[in-house]
């Protein structure tokens, strides 16, 4: 608690608030608890920028007394771990000694469970078999403070260079494979060491003597496992030495425990790049750089690297964590002689992509641990550090991996934090980084057991829903119109009732709300992602007392027409959001198109006025070509049964309006209270007029900041405007030289591709947020997002590509191709749906690339081979839109 309060002077922040007097009370199965056993120390910054996202959700639990173990009322041999008292943390920098009466239940736990903490003992006993994420265990601190188990995970399933090894074990070594194949690393098993003499002289022999240590003058014997973390015991020879050498190592192999190992390894030097002539005729000292990253388990369970670090020191002796005042590392590769920015940035690149394999590969190995080993069957490590060298290999930079660590390199990392803060540099990502990935995992433990009734299934374009569902351990109840449904063996409760006709949705609501009272189902959240059944769901919402947008904002939103007409009351603000609705006029008759013709100027759009998916849109020149479509359409699309899924539930009641000039994309918004949470911008590219279905798109938007901020606002508040407070909404927009002219709002969660690519792109997943809202639960949302790919992709048509993708193998190399992640195939329909200008996509398919130029070069190639792209569908001219 002195630490805490000294941290807490040190960083001019106010000292703890003694609250502990008066018991907060109240906390419910909602509330979310990240919880930190330990020292403050490391996890001070996270603490606070927690704090500061989610006040009170962080708390630090600083003695064994102040938390209680109970047996898991979910999990089955696990525990629960109960807050008795706590210190939380609040915006600003606040924090207070609390005590919680009841105690308060965790959703997170994570803390200090490096081995030779002095808290470790009672941390890894509190975190030891939880209910709930945690973030790592002693077991698995173990784990990562062994350099032999580590080294064998980085060489052989990271594929990453590390120094040439020979490892000395005795007997199986459980943790090792049976027969270890790692570029660099030679596993030796001893059954006695003391009458293997001439084993370890010959292996050692071979090892000096071989390919692999060419390179290198000098080896260092030392011992291997995480007694010996931190230790610095090692000895230095060079490699003539062959007898020393080999004595050293039997010397060191006297003491060998199962648990340990003694390592003969490369002493990898530091790159020596031609440098500037010295200022000084003092005579240079042989100079050794290490290279510290640290790295997190961040959304959709992806690596991400927060933070890297340098240290310098001499080169006889290897560089150790807290031996010397951490700098930068593009201001090392300076030093060092890297001068040109583009090669620097390219070091940089391969650092990152290099630290995220190595966690990558080590949680690999760690979900084939069973829960004994991990230390409970919701632990896993979601912070790491990893240590490099730059070497040179064959006259090229080479990072070299030497090791990982469960805390030094978060140490190391939060150091230099502080320091840049000391000379006025601004806050780093590492805070945000942690503490959002720390709170996203507590939601994502939050909504676990969560009843969620779902208002209609969709389609096979949805599939997805019932894989999340069952991933986030939501418990589904779905109210589907057909009986038939493929859905309704994979959610908790199936509940047929037929509400295709919308225009009796408050008598649907009402019976829908007896449904589930027959049945005593007490949803905690009630949402619909399927166009057709959103105000029904808002009804249904209404009658629980649940939250949600309310029917009538929906029912504003739902009918395009009635949205622009009451945009354009809405006259307050800078700019108002009339300036973003487009003139327009409702068509239900004939006589209706000549009054409409002369109240909206031509060139202009007649759609559905319920449309979904694009279907029955067409631009028109005249008034002449308004009366043949309606006509057309009117026919042909009569009710539900004629075209299912976009909206004829409602009536075929059209809409004629202005024709908007600019480009087209969609923004999808998460807002909680009429609170922007988050936002994404795609691009769409041309549609083919006279119709208007889509082409093609791309994330992140090839819009500046300034253009897509633009975007963003004015979604925001056409949504707000309509009375959309809370919920994940879709809304399409046209941007022209004069800002954005709003399309229509879609009030539920983007469809087609948009909620795989955005979780592909920037890691967060709208179906997640959506639920979370619809439970009363901001969710957690990157604040900076950084996109870490570029998606470029493209729509097939059935009566384009149906021939070739089915007859010609297409569709079997697209599946074989999404199987190895080399493209993103969503199916939007099993069978083609519609026909001629009625027609909707069969399928979207996407290629990444580090640049919007290579994912649409790879998109291009990938189309012209099977062939999607031809003279009909110029696959190459929809993409020619996005520069």
């Amino acid at each position: 608690y002195e630490r805490l309060q000294s941290a807490l002077c040190q960083e001019g922040l106010p000292l703890t608030l003694d609250c502990s007097a008066e018991p907060r009370t109240g906390f419910g199965p909602l509330d979310m608890t990240v919880c930190i056993l330990g020292s403050p120390t490391p996890f001070l910054p996270v603490l606070l920028e927690g704090g500061t996202r989610c006040s009170g959700a962080m708390v630090l639990c600083l003695s064994p007394t102040w938390a209680s173990r109970v047996p898991s009322e979910t999990s089955p041999g696990a525990w629960s771990l109960l807050l008795s008292r706590g210190v939380s943390f609040k915006v600003g920098g606040q924090s207070a000694l609390e005590t919680f009466v009841p105690p308060r239940r965790a959703n997170y736990v994570t803390g200090t469970f490096a081995p030779g903490d002095p808290e470790g003992g009672w941390v890894g006993e509190l975190a030891r078999d939880l209910d709930c994420p945690t973030g790592g265990s002693v077991l698995l601190a173990h784990r990562l403070e062994d350099t032999l188990v580590t080294r064998w995970v980085l060489a052989a399933r990271a594929n990453l260079p590390v120094p040439p090894t020979l490892a000395f074990v005795l007997g199986a070594r459980g943790d090792l494979p049976a027969e270890p194949m790692a570029p660099g690393v030679r596993l030796v098993r001893l059954e006695d060491p003391q009458g293997q003499q001439s084993l370890v002289q010959e292996e050692v022999g071979a090892f000096l003597g071989g390919a692999a240590m060419e390179p290198y003058g000098q080896v260092v014997v030392r011992p291997a496992g995480w007694r010996w973390c931190g230790t610095g015991t090692c000895s230095t020879h060079r490699k003539e030495e062959g007898v020393a050498v080999a004595q050293a190592v039997g010397a060191r192999l006297q003491g060998l425990t199962e648990e340990d190992s003694v390592l003969l390894e490369a002493m990898v030097p530091t790159a020596r790049l031609p440098m500037p002539p010295p200022r000084s005729p003092a005579p240079r000292l042989p100079m050794a750089l290490r290279i510290c990253t640290l790295v997190c388990r961040s959304w959709g369970n992806r690596p991400q690297l927060c933070q890297v670090a340098c240290a310098m020191g001499r080169a006889e002796s290897p560089v150790r964590h807290g031996a010397a005042l951490p700098q930068g590392l593009d201001s090392s590769l300076q030093q060092w002689g890297v001068v040109a920015p583009g090669q620097r940035q390219a070091l940089a690149i391969r650092l990152r992509e290099a630290t995220e394999a190595a966690m990558a590969a080590l949680l690999a190995t760690e979900a084939e641990l069973s829960p004994q080993q991990r230390g409970g069957t919701r632990a896993h490590t979601d912070i790491l550090g990893v240590d490099f060298l730059l070497a040179c290999v064959d006259d090229a930079l080479e990072l070299v991996a030497l090791a990982t660590n469960s805390q030094q390199c978060l140490e190391t990392c939060v150091l230099a934090e502080a320091m840049g803060r000391g000379v006025g540099e601004p806050r780093g990502d590492l805070p945000r980084l942690l503490a959002e990935a720390m709170l996203h995992r507590a939601q994502c433990h939050l909504v676990e057991g969560k009843d969620i009734l779902l208002i209609g299934a969709g389609g096979v374009s949805k599939s997805f829903v019932w894989e999340a569902a069952r991933d986030y351990g939501l418990r589904i109840h779905l109210v589907e119109s057909d009986p038939e449904h493929f859905a309704a063996g994979l959610v908790q409760t199936f509940l047929p009732y037929d509400s295709r006709e919308h225009r009796r949705d408050e008598e649907h609501a009402e019976r829908v709300l007896e449904l589930l009272r027959s049945r005593g189902l007490r949803p905690h959240a009630c949402l619909s992602y399927w166009d057709d059944c959103v105000v029904l769901a808002a009804l249904v919402c209404q009658g629980l007392g649940l939250r949600g947008p309310a029917p009538a904002a929906v029912r504003v939103a739902k009918q395009k027409s009635r949205t622009h007409r009451h945009l354009q009351r809405c006259r307050r603000g800078r700019p108002p959001p009339a300036a973003f609705a487009v003139p327009c006029r409702r068509l239900q008759s004939h006589s209706d198109v000549e009054r409409a013709a002369g109240a909206v100027p031509f060139p202009a759009v007649a759609k559905l006025e319920f449309g979904a998916g694009g279907v029955g849109v067409r631009l028109v020149e005249n008034a002449e070509q308004c009366h043949a479509h309606a006509a057309r359409l009117w026919r042909d699309l009569r009710d539900d049964a004629d075209h299912p899924g976009i909206g004829l539930g409602w009536g075929n009641a059209m809409l004629l309006m202005e024709y908007v000039p600019g480009t087209e994309h969609d923004v999808d918004l998460v807002v909680f209270e009429g609170r922007l949470l988050g936002a994404w911008v795609s691009d769409n590219g041309p549609t083919r007029v006279p119709a208007f279905l889509e082409t093609a798109a791309c994330l992140p938007s090839c819009l500046p900041a300034d253009r897509q901020a633009q975007l963003v606002r004015a979604a925001l508040e056409c949504c707000r405007a309509c009375g959309l407070r809370d919920g994940v909404f879709n809304v399409e927009l046209k941007l022209g030289p004069a800002g954005p002219r709003l399309l229509e709002i879609n009030p539920r969660m983007g469809g087609f591709y948009l909620r795989d690519w955005i979780r592909e792109v920037y890691g967060p997943d709208l179906l997640l947020a959506a639920v979370l809202v619809a439970l009363g639960v901001p969710p957690v949302l990157p604040a900076r997002p950084a996109p870490r790919t570029h998606l470029a992709g493209v729509m097939c048509l059935g009566s384009e590509h149906g021939e070739t993708l089915a007859g010609g193998g297409g569709m079997e190399a697209l599946r074989e191709l999404h199987g190895r992640g080399l493209v993103r195939l969503n199916r939007l329909f099993e069978e083609p749906e519609g026909a001629g200008e009625y027609e909707e996509p069969l399928l979207s398919v996407a290629c990444a690339g580090a640049t919007l130029a290579e994912a649409c070069k790879r998109l291009l190639g990938l189309c012209q081979g099977l062939g999607i792209d031809s003279p009909r569908y110029p696959v190459e001219h929809f993409l020619s839109h996005f520069k």
